[in-house]
């Protein structure tokens, strides 16, 4: 068969799949075709897990609002030690409104209710013992104000509190405001164990001589790296604010004398030199481009010959969407006015507009928790 044949054939072919795809898509959604799929052997099963799945989408921001009421009233926490009694539930909630509650709560599969008494799951176990899982769930309040009307937020035209609570990404004024600085800290480094987990399992760090951690905030990742790797020295360069944080943290890890302290902002001060190193983690999707191109070419200019820089962060997925980076962190940046989930591929190829060779993607071990690219400044 010829080029121009095999070319034509495939167009026919993608013309034919596209049109039977738009038959089915027209099938699926005429209310007689589902209506008898609903009562017919063999398509029943697909039918109701269809609408399972669509009742879903349609009502999972009750479920999550669900959540939040038992974190924000304690009931999980009070939980913690084992299934109690409804009636001796801490809660400034009426008998009958406790129930729907704990009701939802079972339905959602984080509580078990057994006569008179309830008790977690382990799904509802484990919520609790994921760090910065239930601070997370605290911080929706903001987050939810914020997607109120989800069509004026991406055209542009809302005013969002997220904007206002990370104000630092917007410049220097933001950076120099003690209170917001602690508070962006202290809500990363409570999920930040999980992040240095994953990304350690990704790059191997031990045989680097100095790791320079930027945009560190209290040391959390510096602190996994020196607790799993003996030798390379520790420097956290971040906003001065979140510096006495680092140091106390440092000093719980008997990390102190490995560690060095420089407190700057990378958009207004130079970067320090030496690292052979140089760690991004959960820090170029709070920025928009100009800021991110900005920073990688400083990076790359701070490292030696050979040095490494290591980007983990929440990602796009890319051709292939995904619920953790294209929904939840798409929308959260996209709130915060300035930033983005970018893909692996994108941050490659700007890496690679910087100056890094032998740019790695290595597959994520959890996608909803971090992924991770490197590159080396070339000799």
């Amino acid at each position: 068969m010829a080029a121009t044949d095999g070319a034509s054939h495939a167009q026919s072919l993608g013309r034919f799949g596209w049109g039977l795809r738009g038959w089915v898509h027209r099938l699926a959604a005429s209310p007689r075709f589902q209506s008898w799929a609903a009562r017919t052997p063999g398509f029943a099963r697909v039918a109701r897990k269809e609408g399972e799945d669509l009742f879903d989408l349609i009502s999972g921001f009750v479920q999550t609002q669900s959540l939040f009421a038992l974190v924000e009233l304690g009931i999980l926490h009070q939980l913690s030690e084992g299934t109690r009694r409804v009636e001796v539930l801490r809660c400034d909630l009426p008998q009958d409104r406790l129930m729907i509650l704990l009701k939802a709560g079972a339905a959602i599969g984080v509580l078990r209710l057994s006569g008179d008494s309830v008790g977690l799951t382990r799904k509802g176990a484990a919520l609790l013992g994921v760090p910065g899982l239930v601070p997370m769930i605290r911080h929706h309040a903001v987050f939810y104000r914020d997607m109120a009307d989800p069509v004026a937020l991406l055209r542009g035209e809302a005013e969002t509190e997220l904007a206002r609570f990370w104000p630092y990404v917007f410049g220097a004024d933001g950076a120099v405001d003690p209170e917001v600085t602690q508070t962006y800290s202290d809500l990363m480094a409570d999920s930040q164990a999980m992040v240095a987990e994953d990304t350690l399992r990704a790059v191997d760090l031990s045989d680097a001589r100095e790791v320079l951690d930027i945009g560190g905030g209290t040391g959390a990742f510096l602190t996994a790296v020196g607790q799993r790797h003996a030798d390379p020295a520790l420097h956290l360069f971040d906003l001065p604010a979140v510096a006495p944080g680092a140091e106390s943290r440092f000093r719980a890890a008997n990390l102190s004398n490995r560690v060095t302290i420089t407190p700057g902002s990378f958009r207004d001060d130079p970067l320090p030199q030496g690292a052979d190193v140089i760690t991004l983690i959960r820090v170029l999707y709070d920025h928009a481009e100009d800021t991110v191109v900005a920073l990688l070419r400083a990076v790359h200019d701070a490292l030696p010959d050979g040095g490494r820089l290591v980007v983990s962060e929440p990602m796009s997925g890319g051709k292939v969407p995904t619920r953790p980076g294209d929904v939840y962190f798409a929308f959260y940046t996209l709130a915060m006015q300035t930033g983005r989930a970018r893909s692996a591929a994108e941050i490659a190829a700007l890496m690679a507009d910087a100056g890094f060779t032998n740019i790695k993607t290595p597959k994520p071990n959890r996608a909803f928790i971090t992924s991770v690219v490197t590159g080396v400044r070339g000799n």
